[in-house]
């Protein structure tokens, strides 16, 4: 067998940064399109600035 002295790191709370296509906002989500598929994430993740028109 082989010898695991040492085990994986895991980070909790990284970053990661992919590049995607907005293809809609709504009031409370923002629906993205990441390669094939489209994603909703929750606006209150994120700060995002409304408009005052």
């Amino acid at each position: 067998m082989a010898n695991q002295s040492e085990s994986p790191n895991i980070s909790i709370n990284s970053t990661v940064s992919l590049k995607a296509i907005v293809k809609a906002i709504f009031n409370d989500t923002i629906h993205v399109q990441i390669g094939g598929k489209i994603i909703t994430l929750p606006t209150s993740e994120y700060l995002l600035e409304k408009s005052t028109r």
